[in-house]
């Protein structure tokens, strides 16, 4: 049975509004999770807009909701150091009693990137990133001792704790590219992400990409929980966006993520609730 969530990209809109949208999702028991994104600059118009960032948000949301699970759909490898990013991941987890799933990209964003001076590189250069970004995580996030050495990160006898309050951080990996990032995907995603599919189609596809790459290194396909996107926004027809997530619920997803569009409107995170509801 396909399961649902809400997103609040923090761009065009102000932290009451985000806040109210999220207390109204903790209520509404229909949600399953809450996510926001990982950027600097907005990523619809207008592209000088505002926008807050991520992180900081979700240790406020994590103490200002109680139910639901929490993310980001997803953060860039390239911005922070992975050990910086795994000791963030373990003390939101804390903050929200072992709600957290972190969520992980190997970035794309060039207009912010290239503003702030951080180097996002070519294709490849951030794929070999985030593959080491994410084998750096998972073990700082399970092991008591970490050594790394690679291109691009080198750990010698490092430590992040305290460890998640839950068993393990679910790692939620956003990822299209089928010969790396789905292959990243089958050897280290609890959860995996495709965003806007065009059609169950298109989603179908890369899902059986997936699966192959776990075959081939011995791993169950049925391990990876999937989610795709559907916009939200206030003049949506919610009956047929109800709809659409079933069809993409039979088609195989687990997820849908209803991903809003300003103004974020408490209401609308209600009112979405009951049609979901039945």
């Amino acid at each position: 049975m396909v399961e649902y969530a809400i997103k609040t990209p923090p761009q065009h809109g102000s932290w009451q509004d985000y806040l109210d949208v999220w207390l109204a999702a903790d209520e509404a028991e229909v949600y399953e999770s809450a996510w926001n994104f990982d950027h600097f600059y907005p990523l619809t118009e207008p592209l000088d807009g505002t926008c807050l960032e991520g992180w900081t948000m979700l240790a406020a949301l994590a103490q200002a909701t109680s139910r639901i699970r929490i993310g980001s759909m997803v953060n860039g490898m390239h911005y922070r150091h992975p050990a910086v990013t795994a000791n963030m991941a373990v003390t939101v987890d804390h903050i929200s009693g072992g709600r957290f799933n972190l969520g992980l990209g190997a970035g794309w964003m060039e207009p912010e990137s290239d503003a702030y001076g951080i180097e996002l590189g070519t294709l490849k250069q951030r794929c070999d990133r985030f593959d080491e970004g994410v084998e750096v995580i998972a073990s700082l996030l399970s092991q008591e001792h970490t050594d790394f050495d690679g291109h691009y990160y080198q750990l010698s006898n490092a430590r992040c704790e305290p460890k998640p309050v839950q068993e393990s951080i679910p790692l939620v990996i956003g990822a299209k590219g089928k010969k790396r990032m789905l292959r990243t995907v089958a050897r280290f995603a609890d959860h995996w992400d495709m965003t806007f599919p065009v059609d169950t189609g298109a989603w179908k596809e890369l899902s059986d990409v997936v699966d192959a790459y776990c075959l081939e290194i011995g791993r169950e396909p049925a391990e990876i929980r999937r989610s795709i996107h559907l916009a939200l926004a206030q003049d949506s027809d919610l009956t047929r966006l109800a709809s659409q997530a079933e069809e993409f619920g039979r088609a195989g997803v687990d997820l849908v993520v209803f991903s809003m569009r300003d103004p974020y409107r408490a209401s609308s995170v209600t009112d979405l609730a009951e049609v979901l509801a039945g």
